[in-house]
């Protein structure tokens, strides 16, 4: 594991190493060690820099900011075995990065695949769970055994490798060593065009495109000299465990969130599609939704002010 010293200066932001969920994890931190807590968790393939901007404004509003590297990516540890990466341990994660600063309660907030662990915290730790938000992914229930298609017997995969090919993404992410491969060759590439959210995006093919208007060319160069030194293993983990998170789940099939809960999805995100925010109908007790007019799927930096509003909003709004 990479020094934390190693991480570029943010004006505020503060850096450690932290023993949580069984492994090593690097957090950044920003605001007062006895502010209230909002933990932020990335997706993929992101890290710890993703909510750069919400570091510094919930850490200005007076909030402790804390953005963990998830399991596998950046300066946190990887753990060999894929099994380790599904949702039981990326849940985990988060209550254990609670438990190493010793707090009670967190609000959390969760974006692409780090929604996921967010809502399952809120639905299986309420008592550590203030409120909760997700950025671009809904609540996704678990499917009660038998319950079809996206059951322990069907398969999510296999649904999507039927209804989609096996050049989808998620179906060419399966094979351990292929995606790898394919992502590793030319990082900055695979970056560059993850960010353009194309589905070829893998395809080391054409011209590299445009850096994204919302990186910086020092913040993307951190990405890529993060993905470079790790790979990309550890976050093609999280896709493994699809059909295995159906199985460790079953005893939360039919879950709710009793918590306060935000979610707020761009307009122009093509999750939107398959995950739209009507999924958590029925849910989600206490839910406030925000569609941002014209924004696309990293969301928290496409529209910094708006989604820090929002955010701050919802914390105010919940008593936090």
């Amino acid at each position: 594991m990479p020094p934390v010293r190693e991480w570029p200066p943010l004006d505020g932001v503060r850096h450690e190493l932290l023993h949580a969920g069984g492994i090593d994890v690097h957090v950044a931190l920003s605001g007062p060690a006895d502010g209230p807590p909002v933990l932020l968790l990335h997706g993929f393939p992101e890290l710890w820099l993703s909510w750069r901007h919400q570091l510094r404004a919930l850490g200005e509003a007076g909030y402790l900011a804390i953005a963990p590297d998830l399991r596998g990516c950046g300066g946190t540890a990887a753990p060999e075995n894929p099994d380790s990466y599904d949702m039981l341990h990326l849940e985990r994660d988060a209550v254990g990065v609670l438990d190493a600063l010793y707090l009670d309660r967190a609000v959390i907030v969760g974006h692409d695949w780090g929604a996921p662990p967010a809502w399952w915290a809120a639905a299986i730790h309420p008592h550590r769970v203030h409120a909760v938000a997700g950025l671009s992914v809904p609540f996704l229930p678990v499917a009660p055994t038998g319950a079809g298609a996206v059951s322990p017997e069907g398969g999510v995969v296999s649904v999507m490798r039927e209804h989609l090919g096996e050049d989808f993404y998620i179906v060419h992410f399966q094979e351990p060593g292929v995606a790898e491969a394919m992502l590793s060759r030319d990082v900055r590439r695979t970056l560059t065009t993850t960010k353009q959210w194309s589905r070829d995006w893998g395809e080391q093919t054409g011209d590299v495109p445009p850096r994204p208007p919302f990186l910086t060319e020092p913040e993307l160069q951190v990405l890529v000299d993060a993905y470079m030194r790790t790979g990309f293993t550890g976050g093609l983990n999280w896709y493994r465990n699809l059909d295995r998170n159906q199985r460790v789940m079953q005893q939360w099939a039919g879950a709710r969130i009793t918590r306060p809960a935000l979610f707020v999805q761009g307009s122009r995100d093509p999750v939107r599609h398959v995950m739209p925010a009507a999924a958590m109908d029925g849910l989600v007790d206490d839910l406030r939704t925000e569609i941002l007019d014209g924004a696309g799927h990293w969301i928290q930096q496409e529209r910094p002010d708006e989604v820090n509003a929002l955010l701050l909003s919802f914390l105010r709004r919940t008593g936090w």
